[in-house]
Order: structure tokens, then sequence, then C-alpha cells
């Protein structure tokens, strides 16, 4: 493990491989046999773990966790404090075929602040995961997901929701974890914080 010249305060394994132009955010570590291509945006104190590759021209927010074998393709954007779980998938393209070039067709997936995506998940592009939300391991993702929705299946359904603090709401919508109750309207799904 050596600290990058390059970017200060950012720990990059020496199997690792950074491309110029990135910029990295101070408190980064980037573990074994990772790929950063270049015009990647990585924020502050996350942790890319063995075997990832991101880039080109992805952006990445602060305290994201990404765990072994994730690739995060050009078209993908990870908003603060997502944790993509080991070997987790992207797709950028719908309809790829090896021998036509479809670059020009990347299909934008935005996952937002705080959200979780089980190991092995897919997410295909083109699709919104809205804030703290929570993809079950094994799940396939083809469509937009609700903030603080539980995914689950293939295709995947919404099988109930989850608190910010990760814990399965039950009947009452209160977080088992610590105590925040939540309310569900036609309008969505919110804590008493967000009801103004």
């Amino acid at each position: 493990m050596v600290k990058s010249p390059t970017f200060d305060g950012v720990t990059i394994h020496e199997s690792a491989y950074v491309d110029e132009p990135c910029e990295i955010g101070s408190g980064t570590k980037i573990w074994h046999f990772s790929h950063i291509l270049g015009q990647t945006k990585i924020g502050k104190n996350c942790v890319l773990g063995q075997n990832v590759v991101a880039g080109p021209e992805v952006e990445i927010g602060d305290n994201c966790k990404i765990q072994n074998n994730v690739s995060i393709y050009k078209g993908v954007k990870l908003e603060d404090g997502v944790f993509c779980g080991p070997s987790c998938v992207f797709t950028n393209v719908n309809n790829p075929r090896a021998e036509i070039e479809r670059k020009d067709e990347f299909r934008l997936t935005l996952v937002k602040k705080g959200s979780t995506i089980g190991a092995n998940a897919t997410i295909v592009c083109g699709t919104t995961l809205g804030e703290y939300c929570f993809i079950a391991a094994g799940a396939v993702v083809n469509s937009d997901v609700p903030p603080y929705a539980l995914m689950a299946g293939v295709p995947a359904k919404r099988i109930g929701w989850m608190s910010k603090a990760g814990g399965k709401l039950g009947a009452n919508l209160k977080c088992p974890i610590d105590g925040t109750q939540y309310y569900e309207t036609d309008d969505g799904f919110y804590t008493e914080g967000d009801k103004s």
C-alpha cells in the first residue's frame, strides 16, 4: 500500500491503476487490482475494494463504499453514501451486440444518496434508484425505484420499506434501529422531519 503523490490524502494500493486526469477526494482508499479510468471523479472518504473498475467519466460522491468486483461504467452516477455490494452489476446499453458499437446510446443510471445495492444485484441502465432504497442481493432492477423502497426478485418488485438506518420497517413504519417514524401517503414516503 502506497500513498499516491498525485492525490493528497488518498491511499492507492501499489497494484491499482489510476489514469489521468481524475479527481479523488481526501480520505479515499483504492485497493488491490482496481482501475480508475480517466475523467472520473471520486469524492472524499470512499472505499473501493479489490478489482473495482470505475470510468471513464464516472462520478462517485462522498462516503461511498464499493465492494470487490464491481464495475461502474460511463453513464452511472453515484451520489453520496452509496453502498455497492460485492459483484453487483451496472449496465450502460440496453441492447448490446459485440459487432455493433453503441457508445452513443449509453443510458444514465442515477443512484441517489444513501442507496444500498446488495451482492450480485443487477441494475439495468436508464433507471434511477431513490434515496435510501435497498436492493436485495441478486435482484434485477429494470425500472425506477422509489426512495426507501426494499426491492427483491427478478425482476425486482417492492416488498417493503427500509429506514435511513437500514432497518426493515414493519406495519407501524417505525425504524427498529433508531425509532424514527415514517409515513406513507399518495405523494410518497417520508419521515416526520420531511413533512414540511
